[in-house]
């Protein structure tokens, strides 16, 4: 079975899913979710039904995109008619085989509006792996980004609620108050993205496992490069002292190094400024409010969220550094990046709190207090980060070649990284 047929096969699946996750939300009578407001307040008044009503939403919406890309539309975007066209039908073909189901009591119909939400965001996951055509809601999101170069989060959020609104202002004109438009449609614009995100982490083996040859050939061109170019990854914990240890490392074989420097590297593919980078790289609060925050993203997979493409950007520039030099390469992941290189030693250094805090309070001319908070908001910050991005435990030793204690002493774990290094290339 080639990939392409994989793709599509595994997108008409997703788009089933996605449409019983609509009917189940819709059967919740909580209100739907927004994409489909406006059709399931017209089928309340019309003679035709939601997944009818989809299908002429969907047309109108692809209509729209012809008049904004103009030239710009290109004939695959015209797929997105037979999609409209199956995805209404499977609305329809749901809500019939859910049509036993009319929880009365509100308790039930909440538990039924988050199922529906997580049957939903599985169905928009396996749309976004499948990676062949988008439905028309979030093609003309993509249009306009495209068009008028807005940010396609803030897009999608504006066009959530005015599809929301619109919906609303419809049902106070038939019916005189809202019906098909409620909480539920609200809770549903937050989960739905949040849980498509949430399968796209804990499920992020899957491309691997389905498409084995384009992660092949991503892994052949990721190892281009000459053979004798070596990278040591080091990952570290604040404040003890990795930054100066790399230094030396760099210092006595002549390689590169980079640390701050890869910002700059950066900057002028991504567009962000160097600060906006500086302070969101390598730092997660709390990963659960990160990927609510940016649940729109979910439904594009060519437009990461601003940080997550920080991070595929600063993957994208280490891993040509280590294609094409000798370096040695400051914290950002590079370990698990690096993790299939053949010529990659991988580091991580640590040491005491105490001893941190102290090296801390020196360099920064810091009183204890806050050089301890410091500490423990960068560690957790970085570990948190490590852990999003990697689904690793940061600084897990079989991760690593070595582990180091840098109150050993600055030039003793430069030693002992230069004769482990020396030992991998032989």
């Amino acid at each position: 079975m080639t990939e392409k047929i994989k793709r599509y096969i595994i997108f008409l699946i997703g788009l089933f899913i996605n449409s019983f996750g609509v009917s189940f939300i819709t059967k919740a009578d909580l209100g739907t979710s927004p994409i489909s407001s406006i059709p399931y307040v017209l089928s309340l008044n019309f003679p035709f039904t939601l997944g009818e009503f989809t299908i002429f939403f969907s047309l109108l919406l692809i209509f729209l995109q012809l008049i904004i890309l103009g030239k710009n539309f290109k004939l695959e975007h015209f797929l997105q008619i037979p999609v409209s066209i199956i995805f209404g039908y499977f609305i329809d073909l749901t809500t019939f085989m859910l049509g036993t189901m009319n929880p009365e009591l509100y308790p039930v119909k909440l538990v039924s509006l988050l199922v529906g939400c997580v049957i939903l965001g599985f169905g928009v996951y396996m749309e976004v792996l499948a990676d062949v055509v988008m439905l028309p809601g979030e093609s003309f999101v993509r249009a306009i980004v495209l068009t008028w170069k807005t940010n396609f989060g803030n897009t999608k959020v504006a066009f959530d609620a005015s599809m929301t609104i619109i919906a609303g202002i419809l049902s106070l004109f038939f019916f005189h108050r809202l019906q098909g438009v409620r909480e539920g449609t609200i809770i549903a614009a937050l989960l739905v993205g949040f849980i498509a995100r949430l399968f796209g982490r804990l499920l992020s083996f899957l491309p691997a496992l389905l498409y084995p040859e384009a992660a092949e050939k991503n892994r052949g061109e990721a190892l281009q490069g000459p053979e004798n170019h070596w990278t040591i990854a080091i990952g570290r914990q604040y404040g003890c002292g990795g930054h100066e240890i790399g230094k030396k490392l760099a210092e006595k074989l002549e390689y590169k190094f980079y640390d701050g420097e890869i910002i700059e590297m950066i900057a002028g593919t991504t567009g962000y400024s160097r600060k906006f980078i500086k302070d969101r790289e390598e730092k997660m609060t709390n990963s659960l409010l990160y990927d609510l925050v940016n649940q729109m993203y979910a439904y594009s997979p060519d437009t990461p969220a601003p940080k997550d493409e920080i991070f595929q950007a600063e993957s994208q520039a280490i891993q040509k550094l280590a294609e094409t030099e000798n370096c040695i390469i400051i914290g950002r992941c590079s370990d698990y990046v690096l993790k299939d290189h053949p010529h990659c030693l991988r580091v991580f250094l640590g040491s005491s709190f105490e001893i941190r805090v102290e090296r801390l309070m020196e360099s920064k001319n810091l009183p204890k207090k806050e050089a301890e908070q410091e500490i423990r908001l960068e560690d957790r910050r970085r570990r948190d980060n490590y852990r999003y991005y990697t689904r690793q435990p940061w600084g897990f030793s079989p991760n690593y070649h070595l582990t180091l204690d840098t109150s050993l002493g600055t030039d003793y774990c430069v030693d002992l990284i230069l004769q482990t290094l020396s030992h991998l290339q032989k």
